[in-house]
């Protein structure tokens, strides 16, 4: 669900361009979130602001997430996000208490 909505509202936005790497990256972040965080809740958001797309994914567990080495099935979700950020002149990070795993992607155009 979380990739669609992130799909309809970027075309709704004129943004097309961001949509097939805003979706993996939504994609990796849910995903982590539901498989490795303890709370019940999960929460996506998505905002342009000052040039820039922010995609964030919120839990309930306190930890950060950790880039692995991967294998054939695993480990290779928060490398593709760091990649894909650092595409679009972005970054990558989490909230201070590690509940908040979010991405920032530069918006074609820096427009607002």
């Amino acid at each position: 669900m979380a990739r669609l909505l992130t799909a309809a509202r970027l075309r709704f936005c004129g943004l097309e361009t961001l949509v097939d790497d805003a979706i993996l990256i939504v994609s990796e972040l849910v995903t982590n979130a539901i498989q490795h965080g303890d709370g019940a809740q999960v929460t996506f958001t998505m905002t342009v602001r000052d040039g820039f797309l922010r995609l964030a994914v919120h839990d309930e567990t306190p930890s950060r997430p950790i880039a692995c080495h991967a294998d054939a099935e695993h480990g290779r979700g928060l490398f593709l996000v760091n990649c894909l950020a650092a595409a679009h002149d972005g970054t990558w990070g989490t909230s201070d208490d590690g509940t908040t795993t979010w991405c920032c992607l530069a918006v074609p155009g820096g427009r607002p």
